[in-house]
């Protein structure tokens, strides 16, 4: 089936069954990483504590570092977006060759500096050197930071292909990554030696010959690294050349990665916002932890190591619920994105509306049974551990009510987001996180002596504080214009 004929039409027609459409396939990307993340984890699980461990502190590094250079994929969505709903399709072709060379080349500098300040920076999250475990965690993260290029070339492809319309064609090749991933796995972490792999498939025999050949033990947790480097890959390479053949509707030529002033500004302009957006969620993800440490050592009867677990588990669900929402936000910057640059901002605005009734109707019920099924869920994360269940249910029952707030929020930030209004999203994310919720929270602690619950209070509280003020900004309509040249004059955020 030819690639073309799988971009949406959303500058015309009906609204709610295209945004499904194009919403439904990033949802199950997200999935298929969660998948891809759990391969990791359980094959590692099987070298060690000290492999689990590594990999634990690795992670934020490599989160943020994903975080700081995703965000400027969102340019490449926005602006390719734009400009097929205004039907320049040869500037198309420029931004998305322009976007995909500028992030590629902005990769190479992340990969170096990250090589090198690794060592530095892991004991700063919590590894002592000369530690196996500092040991690990530094081949984890380097070899990660070496194929990074490959990385952010698959995101940047995922991305233009958004903002053309086309969401299946990047998750048929997520699907294509995770099964490369996931054979992988358990020969480069484990080898051939005693592989549990060649015993469930009644191979044994065979495994025993390949390790008495080549004596191929693994690479433990870096062979999970090396996996992911070649997985994103070979994805990345397959993009590159569809992007290249002009087989997804984008058609590139060489001359279009060479990077012009003019255009990578335009980038800059809108990813930078994103990218500190993305960035500084992280970063409060550990500021809340540390918060929840901090709350449970000055209340009475609370243990320290449960409060973070339970926290832990609670963030984990959050982000299961929270997939929905990603799509049908990523899937409305699109729609919003080519309906300004078709000049019918009336219709961007009225599917951000549709899409808001939309994620909500699926999580009132979603909350609906967190609030009263928030035992049994929470004791599947962690069987037998009454007091981080007790703790967790806690969470659940204070937080859970909320999740269709913190859907709506994301999905109007989504809206901005397509508008080309990244420092307006990049502002209510901020003033959520670093304004409503951490602060409320450590007041409910400080002052009420709250302990743990103060933190879940404040989450609550700004989960639905935020909605409202993003929802009530985005009525005001200042982001209704186009950030390429639809016939108008072009104008700056608001």
């Amino acid at each position: 089936m030819s690639a073309k004929t799988r971009d949406v039409n959303l500058v015309d027609g009906g609204l709610v069954k295209p945004m499904l459409v194009l919403s439904l396939p990033i949802v199950l990307s997200q999935i298929m990483q969660v998948a891809y993340n759990l391969a990791d984890t359980f094959w590692v699980g099987r070298v060690g504590s000290e492999a689990v461990s590594a990999l634990s502190f690795s992670w934020p590094l490599v989160f943020l570092m994903i975080s700081f250079g995703g965000g400027f994929t969102v340019a490449g969505t926005v602006l390719v977006a734009q400009n097929k709903g205004a039907g320049n399709h040869d500037e198309v072709d420029h931004v998305a060759g322009q976007t995909l060379g500028f992030v590629i080349l902005l990769s190479a500098i992340f990969a170096a500096i990250g090589y090198l300040v690794t060592p530095i920076l892991l004991p700063l999250i919590g590894t002592t050197p000369g530690t196996e475990v500092h040991q690990l965690s530094v081949e984890y993260t380097r070899t990660i930071f070496l194929g990074v290029s490959f990385m952010f070339g698959f995101f940047i492809f995922q991305a233009l292909l958004r903002g053309w319309g086309d969401t299946r064609t990047p998750m048929y090749l997520m699907a294509f990554g995770v099964v490369i991933n996931v054979v992988l796995d358990p020969f480069l972490i484990l080898g051939f030696d005693s592989n549990p792999i060649f015993g469930v498939l009644g191979l044994s025999a065979l495994g025993n010959s390949l390790f008495a050949a080549t004596g191929f033990t693994g690479f433990g947790v870096q062979g999970a690294a090396i996996a992911t480097v070649f997985s994103r890959g070979v994805g990345a390479l397959v993009g590159f050349w569809l992007l290249l053949s002009g087989r997804v509707g984008i058609d590139l030529s060489p001359r279009d990665l060479l990077p012009e002033r003019e255009t990578v500004e335009k980038i800059v302009q809108i990813g930078a916002p994103s990218s500190i957006e993305q960035s500084t969620r992280a970063l409060g993800v550990t500021a809340l932890t540390a918060l929840v440490a901090y709350a449970a050592v000055n209340a009475v009867g609370v243990n320290t190591e449960i409060a973070v677990a339970a926290f832990g588990i609670g963030n984990r669900l959050t982000s299961l619920v929270f997939l929905p929402a990603i799509g049908l936000a990523q899937g409305t910057s699109t729609v919003v994105g080519q309906n300004l640059g078709a000049d019918r901002a009336d219709r961007a605005e009225r599917a951000v509306f549709w899409a808001v009734g939309l994620i909500s109707a699926v999580l009132v019920f979603v909350s609906a049974v967190a609030y009263f099924f928030a035992g049994p869920i929470v004791a599947v994360f962690i069987p037998g551990e009454e007091a981080v269940i007790s703790v967790g249910i806690d969470y659940l029952t204070i937080v859970g009510p909320t999740f269709l707030f913190l859907g709506a929020f994301n999905v109007v930030n989504g809206g901005f987001r397509g508008s080309g209004s990244t420092r307006t999203a990049m502002a209510f994310s901020l003033v959520s996180l670093w304004v409503l919720r951490i602060p409320a929270a450590f007041v409910l602690v400080q002052f009420f002596g709250m302990g743990p619950t103060g933190v879940w209070y404040g989450i609550a509280f700004s989960n639905v504080a935020a909605a409202l003020l993003a929802f009530a900004w985005f009525t005001r309509g200042t982001w209704k214009e186009s950030v390429v040249e639809t016939g108008r004059p072009v104008p700056g955020d608001d």
